[in-house]
């Protein structure tokens, strides 16, 4: 799929709200300080978070944001004003949405949320802003690392990996964030996933 062609300062969104890694109930604004600085986490060597090929799915309506999508069974639910969290252990599903001029575009995404992604996720580290072709419509896929926020009890933490998906409809953004170990073997669920999501 080809990459969306440069777009003018008039046409590029405002900045968009940034979800961390975890995501927490709700999400930090592109004005939140710089978190301190530190290594990435070490992968490990039989990381875990693998999804059950056996899990069933079911479909979940995000009446405020306007679309629905399949989630595996048993999975908890937290939801504010502007986003829903679905966790189970290691894994997270996190939708966002907002309202904003214009589509994501490449250009966009890399002026203005890869800058607030990095000052938000611990560890940072880019892998790659494309595009990507799903069910609902077009979207801008930003692929990125960071270390998970340490365990309240053990200070335990993990690498993560998160595949940030921006889409566009009617003056809204609506953002599809699948969240994991680094390593763990959710190809499977996460297509799932993706390709569940419509708008309502």
């Amino acid at each position: 799929m080809a990459a969306c062609s440069n777009a003018s300062s008039a046409n590029v969104p405002q900045p968009r709200e940034i979800v961390t890694s975890p995501p927490a109930t709700g999400h930090p604004r592109t004005s939140s300080p710089s978190l301190p600085s530190q290594a990435p986490i070490a992968i490990e060597s039989n990381p875990p978070g693998d999804i059950p090929d056996t899990i069933a799915y079911v479909p979940h309506s995000i009446v405020k944001a306007g679309v629905s999508v399949k989630i595996p069974e048993g999975w908890s639910e937290t939801t504010s004003n502007d986003a829903v969290n679905f966790t189970d252990k290691l894994n997270t599903v996190n939708v966002t949405w907002m309202p904003t001029s214009s589509a994501p575009t490449v250009t966009s995404a890399r002026k203005t949320d890869v800058p607030a992604l990095q000052s938000s996720t611990l560890a940072f580290r880019l892998k790659s802003v494309t595009t990507a072709q799903l069910p609902a419509g077009p979207a801008v896929l930003i692929t990125y690392e960071g270390n998970s926020t340490p365990n309240a009890v053990t200070g335990r933490q993990y690498r993560q990996i998160v595949l940030r998906y921006e889409l566009y409809k009617g003056g809204q953004e609506t953002v599809l964030s699948l969240i994991s170990p680094v390593g763990a073997d959710n190809v499977d669920p996460w297509r799932i996933v993706t390709e569940s999501l419509l708008w309502r």
